[in-house]
């Protein structure tokens, strides 16, 4: 019989306040739920004329744009990053998450690269953005693993562009080998995995290894993860779910809910509104860790 909405809710309150280690999963979704507007409203007035112009349905398609010159490209991208990574504040429901979890043994790993879990107060130290960073720039070609901040970058372009495009001058320019920059997004095999990426990567695989296994109780709660990069979170937090029958996988998804038949009975999923269920959980804290 399918468990109401309340008893799922306790189930897995308890989880939370039992389990040794818990580990954060996020992707889209969870931005999504937020508030950050990739598709509605805020989008159409914020990109009204790209919208009239390309006929962008979203501004997750027109980051694949094939732009024909880098002033137009740039000019696209810095309203992009400008209006996801450096105008928006912590989102409250990025907050939430960090007051659930912020006196307890926990580590994120997201998909995206707006951001919002270091605004929201995170131990940088605890975070693998496996991604990227919208805030950070690379060689188009990845000629060296550096990164940079294009915060200056962007500021300029936005106050110089002009009919969806801006002067050659203010398109950023690789310091190395002299040809185009791009934004630090894993799109392509260009991807630049710099010294703190691989210590990150590093941190976040010491941190599995150690809580994992059979006799730990780690708690994997997963945010908005579709099936766009399924690899990265989904399938190894199901794989870890199977392998270790003390894990609890909290799954949070409106869209794709279900998971393995073998793991079905150490799965708590929730359709229901994330902000709502993130409030709920709060509860976990009366609760004493057995």
């Amino acid at each position: 019989m399918k468990k109401t909405y309340e008893e799922r809710l306790e189930e897995a309150r308890s989880r939370l306040a039992s389990a040794d280690a818990i580990v954060i999963g996020a992707g889209a979704g969870l931005s999504a739920a937020a508030g950050l507007d990739y598709s509605g409203p805020e989008f159409r007035k914020e990109f009204a004329d790209y919208i009239e112009k390309y006929g962008f349905p979203d501004l997750y398609t027109s980051s694949f744009h094939d732009f024909p010159t880098e002033e137009e490209r740039w000019a696209r991208w810095a309203r992009h990053i400008d209006y996801i990574r450096f105008r928006p504040d912590a989102m409250p429901l990025y907050r939430e998450l960090y007051d659930l979890v912020k006196d307890r043994n926990y580590f994120v790993i997201t998909t995206n690269v707006d951001a919002q879990f270091r605004k929201a107060g995170f131990d940088p130290q605890r975070l693998f953005e496996v991604q990227g960073d919208y805030g950070m720039m690379q060689c188009a070609t990845g000629c060296h693993p550096k990164l940079y901040s294009d915060k200056e970058a962007v500021k300029e372009i936005l106050e110089h562009s002009h009919d969806l495009t801006v002067d050659s001058k203010y398109v950023p320019v690789c310091p190395v080998c002299g040809g185009n920059m791009d934004v630090h997004v894993r799109k392509n095999g260009y991807f630049v995995q710099d010294e703190a990426w691989e210590e990150s990567a590093a941190r976040y695989e010491n941190f599995m290894n150690r809580y994992a296994d059979n006799s730990q109780r780690i708690v994997l709660l997963e945010l908005g993860i579709g099936y766009n990069t399924p690899g990265i979170i989904r399938f190894p937090f199901e794989r870890i779910v199977f392998g270790n029958p003390e894990a609890t996988l909290i799954r949070l998804n409106s869209e794709y809910p279900h998971g393995p038949a073998e793991t079905a009975s150490r799965t708590i999923a929730f359709t229901e509104n994330m902000s709502k269920v993130v409030a709920g959980l709060e509860g976990y804290r009366n609760q004493s860790k057995k």
